[in-house]
């Protein structure tokens, strides 16, 4: 979005000074599959994503070795971004693939006819309620939860107890607590502004962020700004001397302090205010005129793959969306489960979404 999806540990890892993969193509297939064609094909596939995007080397290794494949990774910007450049291109793409339109933006990447349907192998697997295109123009790849996350440390020397939900946040104790990004520029922003019409409907939604604003929300562009230089609870905030003690990110944010401090800490400094969540899912699809069509259909398969689903939490630090696939133990003994997430059809984000922003923006930050 522009308000696009940026994942948040990657970007925290970036901020804790953490090197991740860039994920491009290995060599030449090694080992062929039993039952594989010698006939000539395309050596490469080309997937465009968003700059989150991250894979074990090992584990793309394999997916080449195994198909034949090379794979080429096409970062391009925030989804957002990405999203446009494949509009404006459509019918002759970039890639073959393009991974991290979200149901925030799915319905505009509909709309515009950039995907080719193709109904993934494993498809079966993937949990009903992340499968928002009938027609298989998308495969539902991951799932993470935006949700306001709090310093342990503050609540527990206050002696209050933290907000755990929308409601909650209104109230006198949490005054001048809040610091959220701005909807307009940032998708965990966008995500939380999409949390209240969720739960509020757009006859409510409105009236909630007057009460936020007047209980002193503070509203940043950006998570990075908002994560590691205002909230009180991150490594990044602390250096900064961040005096906001609440602040919108991801249900994933506690795992990445635990994974990334220094020393390692035994429990997270921070906590999630679950009943403030909204849900985004990503999603792949096979772009229309895809110069490597078969070897695209391969690596939508992939990513929908136990190995890929399993390598994805503690890479892009997202959910898997399939059945079978399990969370690594840094997410079960430091995550939270988010039960009732806040959630907008995508139809409705796309037919509501910039007069939304733009309400927004006049109610809080005009």
């Amino acid at each position: 979005m522009s308000t696009t999806k940026k994942i948040a540990g990657a970007a925290l890892a970036a901020a804790l000074g953490v090197t991740t993969l860039s994920a491009c193509g290995g060599g030449e297939a090694k080992d062929k599959p039993a039952g594989a064609s010698d006939a000539p094909k395309s050596k490469t596939v080309t997937l465009v994503s968003h700059d989150s995007f991250n894979v074990t080397e090992a584990v793309l290794k394999e997916f080449e070795q195994q198909s034949g494949y090379t794979v080429k990774v096409l970062k391009s910007g925030d989804a957002g971004a990405a999203l446009n450049q494949e509009i404006l291109t459509k019918g002759s793409p970039r890639g073959d693939v393009f991974f991290g339109v979200d149901n925030t933006l799915l319905s505009r990447a509909l709309d515009n006819g950039i995907f080719t349907p193709y109904e993934a192998k494993g498809l079966g697997g993937v949990k009903p309620e992340y499968v928002l295109d009938k027609e298989h123009r998308v495969t539902p790849v991951d799932s993470g939860d935006i949700c306001v996350n709090y310093d342990k440390a503050y609540f527990a020397d206050k002696k209050i107890a933290p907000p755990q939900t929308l409601d909650d946040l209104v109230k006198p104790e949490y005054k001048n607590l809040l610091v959220v990004e701005n909807a307009a520029t940032s998708s965990p922003g966008l995500g939380f502004m999409l949390a209240s019409v969720g739960k509020y409907g757009e006859e409510g939604w409105k009236d909630y962020w007057s009460k936020l604003k007047a209980n002193g929300v503070e509203v940043v562009d950006g998570w990075e700004q908002a994560y590691n230089e205002r909230f009180s609870g991150s490594a990044g905030g602390k250096k900064a001397k961040g005096d906001r003690p609440l602040v919108v990110s991801y249900a994933s944010s506690p795992p990445v302090e635990v994974l990334y401090g220094e020393p390692q800490p035994a429990e997270a400094p921070t906590g999630v205010s679950t009943g403030t969540c909204f849900r985004q899912v990503e999603f792949a699809g096979l772009l229309k005129g895809a110069k490597n069509e078969e070897g695209g259909k391969a690596l939508v398969d992939f990513m929908i793959s136990k190995k890929f689903q399993e390598d994805m939490p503690l890479q892009m630090f997202v959910n898997p969306v399939t059945k079978d696939a399990a969370l690594p133990e840094l997410f079960t003994k430091h995550g939270v489960v988010v039960e009732k997430p806040e959630n907008v059809a995508p139809e409705t984000i796309a037919k509501n979404r910039e007069q939304w922003v733009k309400a927004w923006t006049a109610l809080v930050v005009k």
